[in-house]
């Protein structure tokens, strides 16, 4: 339990201005986008790293849980504190863009910093920070490393691991720890940058990042796909990228998605024939390089079936063209009033085998079953839909078809989360994913780290 004379005792760290243990704080700090809700003890914003080390050691030595929390923008409830404790929001103080070094082409900044911002800063000296998660308008990057978040772009560019270079963090103890260097090699030791990134806020505080930055494509070009139905479309997915093709970004839509999309928006810009698209960029240093990348992906979708190849001549015309991706998870809910939403992910080239056998378990329970996501890195969005979500057995049966789709992905060596994480959310379902040596394994990384289970705890089944 917090004492008051525990919050008092952080006070004199942070000053009284950053704690606040209200009705009203601990409201608006009680849910993510899964919205559950768990109301915390208290809500801390930390003004330094030297502030966290601090409270991580007295909390470390009073029993007293901590979870630390960026924009709150999570989709399965790994910042959510589930068993009480005191919120560490790192959004207010410590989201400062601290460097770009342009010699070594890096990018120093604190864990409260958006995402978006970053991304704009670094591409005014002509450099650019591909990971672009759904949310990188409000996302931070802290909370980008500990969920190690994608983005469309990730078929070209790859996910955030793929650019932290460097990290500083506190540990539980209140120890203060670098991993890796500004160095493009290091392998002097473990890689613990490596085991802190997706890590979810269970093992350390992020206090400090140093992400990889890549020169800025000078051109780009959106192109769509049709198709007469999605199992042709998925087969031009992996076939193009093995004919040589490598878009920036190559995301789907399903039949399911497509109508939804025509009643919600009538006027939308969809060949009426589609029963699946495929929407994504192309970028390079060159016109010619855009028109070769182009060719490529138009010669292999017509070989698996599409029925027309559409190239926006300018950026409004990509927006048009990209509107129909951006719009598809709102877009389902014609079909139920509770989507119940998984990020899964599979090998590219099972990605026909595995959407056939969605939809059969989907069919098996009566639902539809609506997906889109990144098809150019085997990331699906599977969406449930429940028609009545205050009717007890669709919502038992939905759940059902969830576990189902999890088994399904494992069995085909794919994974339960491509984006999202594991949280609270996915936690009862780890068991499908790893054997009971891969679980020990995890729970004896976090031992190591948190011994005394202060830092983010009952997070990932752990």
């Amino acid at each position: 339990m917090i004492e008051e004379e525990h919050l008092d005792y952080i006070s004199s760290i942070v000053g009284k201005e950053n704690v606040k243990s209200d009705k009203a704080h601990k409201i608006a700090y009680c849910y993510d986008a899964t919205r559950e809700r768990f109301e915390p003890d208290a809500i801390v914003f930390p003004r330094d790293e030297e502030d966290i080390s601090k409270i991580l050691k007295f909390c470390n030595e009073n029993q007293i849980i901590i979870v630390p929390r960026g924009a709150g923008s999570g989709f399965t409830g790994g910042a959510l504190p589930s068993k009480g404790g005191i919120i560490l929001s790192l959004e207010r103080h410590m989201n400062k863009l601290l460097e770009i070094d342009m010699e070594n082409m890096v990018g120093v900044v604190q864990p409260g910093l958006i995402n978006m911002e970053f991304q704009k800063a670094v591409e005014k000296v002509g450099l650019f920070y591909p990971p672009d998660p759904a949310s990188e308008e409000y996302s931070t990057l802290g909370g980008n490393v500990s969920e190690n978040a994608g983005g469309m772009r990730a078929a070209k560019y790859g996910i955030t691991k793929d650019y932290v270079v460097a990290l500083r963090a506190v540990l539980p103890n209140g120890e203060i720890i670098t991993c890796g260097k500004k160095t493009i090699k290091d392998v002097a030791g473990y890689n613990t940058a490596g085991i802190l990134i997706a890590s979810e806020g269970t093992l350390a505080v992020i206090t400090e990042i140093t992400l990889k930055l890549i020169p800025k494509p000078k051109f780009k070009q959106t192109y769509m796909g049709v198709f007469p139905d999605v199992t042709k479309a998925m087969n031009a997915v992996f076939k193009s990228l093995a004919a040589g093709a490598n878009p920036v970004a190559m995301e789907f839509l399903d039949a399911l998605v497509i109508k939804a999309l025509k009643q919600k928006f009538p006027n939308i810009a969809l060949p009426e024939e589609a029963g699946g698209i495929l929407v994504g960029d192309v970028d390079g240093s060159s016109p010619a390089e855009i028109e070769a990348q182009l060719e490529t992906l138009k010669n292999s979708f017509a070989e698996y079936g599409s029925t027309d190849f559409i190239i926006a001549k300018d950026d409004a015309e990509g927006a048009k063209l990209w509107f129909a991706r951006r719009n598809a998870s709102p877009a389902t809910m014609i079909y139920g009033t509770k989507k119940l939403n998984e990020d899964i992910s599979v090998p590219r080239s099972k990605l026909p085998e595995a959407l056939d056998e969605i939809y059969k378990i989907g069919d098996k329970y009566g639902f539809n079953v609506p997906c889109f996501g990144h098809a150019g890195d085997g990331n699906i969005h599977v969406n449930v839909m429940v028609k009545d979500k205050t009717n007890e057995k669709e919502m038992e049966d939905g759940h059902k078809a969830i576990e189902e789709i999890f088994q399904l992905v494992v069995d085909m060596g794919g994974t339960l989360s491509g984006e999202h994480g594991i949280g609270l959310s996915k936690a009862p379902f780890m068991s499908i994913a790893f054997n009971k040596a891969e679980l020990d394994l995890f729970k004896n990384i976090k031992k190591a780290f948190d011994p005394n289970n202060i830092l983010n705890p009952f997070k990932m089944g752990l």
